[in-house]
């Protein structure tokens, strides 16, 4: 029992307990990888038995310390060189392991054991077991010639290998759910795999690696896939706080192969005919258009009150006839002197009628229809649900002191969608001049101009803006006047002109081809 005191014999028992732990990982890595092909009731069971055949192969090879020693003799010789019990032990299991990596491996990264399907194919636990019992016969080899090599007494290298096979079982659960939540870290297994398995080859050929060399690689790797999954886990913790619905809608028009301008930019050796794409560019709007719809204000969409046709009941009858003749609109506000005094919603062809009739307008047959209130806060799905239930009239789009501020109307949500259908006394609110060249209306949307421009540096969250003429006067320090230019994000904005103290028109003109235009002049 002098033994027990001895500090020599503790401090020996210490190293050899954690050189036979760090010896022991890749083997325990191995029962995680294999233990996964089975049932999950059968797993736990497999990593027990595992371990513990590993526990009873190595205390039965350490009785027969003396038969080790001689497995260095060499048994035979071929090309000058001589194979020993111990040098054939190591090749057989070099190439079991390279063989069984390069298979996991390639199962991994072909996705076959990832696909998830009703019907999941396991492994036979006999089959499982058994290649658990060839490797623990490999792995325990390595570890009780290294006891062999360190300590003399036999209870010592004993504890030490039951203390490190009980710490292991311990851990197997942790390690093997950690592994299988995070496929990199599986694959990086599967590569340490390889380079013991070659390592093995190698020391079977009489070839010695030191392990310090081992142990430096497997430990460089271990740090960079470390930070690899704290970038990770940060990444993750960056999408979490962009909305789902935000991550969904851009993840769908990458699937569709839409790309921003600024990211083909970005990539200048990104040479692809656009023709190539999947969907065409007017697909990818549309898809973009139903998927930013829930996001959007009612004020981005609505017609603005400056664009507004509304009859005023103060002006003679002769004027509003020629008026209600000319319009493309069927319905129209009825108004008392001003806009915000609104009577009600009457039909072009009804008023006409009154007219030449000599009636006044909507007192035959209670024809003004009582205006549908909207207010501008209100999101877009809330006003398609308020359209739905007006039977085909328009909304009026109010603020919160009631001052009208525009007029929606189905047609509206369809632009949104798929673009401008300009009215017969509309035009274009983007008109294409030349290759990198657009005139564009103040009140043009910024949503399609993005779309247009194919660029996403036009819309903000926290902006209550939704036109060009709101984006601009954002960025220039006070009211432009006709001709000032403002470059932004690649593009140049030109004012062309400016009407009741609102911008009317504006040029704007990528940069890039500006440059390219001036190069071939």
């Amino acid at each position: 029992m002098e033994w027990l005191f001895d500090p020599a014999i503790w401090a020996g028992l210490l190293t050899l307990v954690v050189l036979e732990i760090v010896l022991g990982i890749d083997n325990l890595i191995f029962i995680a990888i294999l233990a996964d092909k089975l049932p999950p009731h059968q797993r736990d069971k497999a990593r027990l038995i595992g371990l513990s055949l590993a526990m009873l192969m190595r205390l039965g090879l350490l009785t027969i310390v003396s038969w080790l020693v001689t497995l260095t003799t060499p048994l035979f010789f071929m090309a000058g060189q001589g194979f020993s019990g111990r040098d054939l032990i190591l090749l057989a299991g070099g190439v079991f392991l390279l063989f069984k990596a390069t298979i996991e491996l390639h199962e991994r990264l072909e996705g076959v054991t990832h696909a998830a399907t009703g019907s999941k194919v396991y492994a036979g636990f006999g089959a499982v077991v058994a290649q658990i019992v060839v490797l623990d016969a490999v792995f325990s080899l390595d570890a009780v010639i290294t006891a062999v090599g360190m300590v003399d007494e036999l209870g010592v290298m004993m504890a030490a290998v039951v203390i490190s096979i009980g710490v292991m079982i311990l851990a197997s659960k942790p390690l093997t759910r950690f592994v299988n939540a995070h496929p990199t870290v599986v694959v990086l297994c599967l590569s340490f795999l390889l380079m013991i398995g070659l390592s093995l080859v190698a020391e079977g050929l009489g070839f010695h690696i030191p392990k310090g060399y081992l142990y430096a690689a497997i430990g460089f790797s271990i740090v960079i896939e470390t930070l690899n999954q704290f970038a990770r886990r940060n990444f993750l913790k960056s999408q979490a706080r962009v909305p789902f619905r935000d991550r969904t809608a851009d993840t769908v028009l990458r699937l569709m192969g839409g790309r921003k301008r600024t990211e083909a930019a970005a990539d200048p050796q990104d040479t692809r005919p656009a023709g190539l794409d999947t969907f065409a560019v007017e697909e990818r709007n549309m898809v973009s258009g139903v998927l930013t719809l829930g996001d959007r204000s009612v004020r981005s969409i609505m017609t603005p009150r400056s664009e507004m046709s509304w009859v005023n009941l103060d002006d003679d009858a002769g004027t509003v006839l020629r008026q209600l003749q000319q319009t493309p609109h069927s319905l129209m506000p009825v108004c008392r002197g001003q806009l915000d005094n609104v009577l009600g919603i009457a039909r072009t062809k009804d008023m006409i009628g009154d007219l030449l009739l000599h009636r006044p307008i909507g007192e035959s047959g209670g024809r003004l229809r009582t205006p549908i209130v909207l207010p501008d806060t209100a999101g877009v799905l809330k006003a398609m649900e308020t359209l739905k239930r007006a039977h085909g009239q328009v909304v009026l789009v109010t603020d919160e002191y009631g001052v009208v501020q525009g007029l929606l109307t189905p047609v509206d949500i369809l632009e949104a969608i798929a673009g401008e259908f300009p009215d017969e006394d509309e035009e274009l609110a983007i008109q294409p001049k030349a290759p990198g060249l657009w005139e564009v209306d103040g009140a043009a949307d910024l949503h399609l101009l993005e779309q247009v421009l194919e660029t996403d540096t036009l819309v903000s969250d926290d902006a209550d803006y939704t036109s060009l003429a709101g984006f601009l006067l954002a960025h220039f320090e006070g009211f432009p006047e006709a001709g000032q230019v403002l470059e932004l994000d690649g593009l140049r904005y030109e004012i062309i002109a400016v009407e009741e103290r609102r911008i009317a028109k504006v040029s704007v003109r990528r940069i890039a081809a500006e440059t390219a235009e001036e190069a071939v002049q």
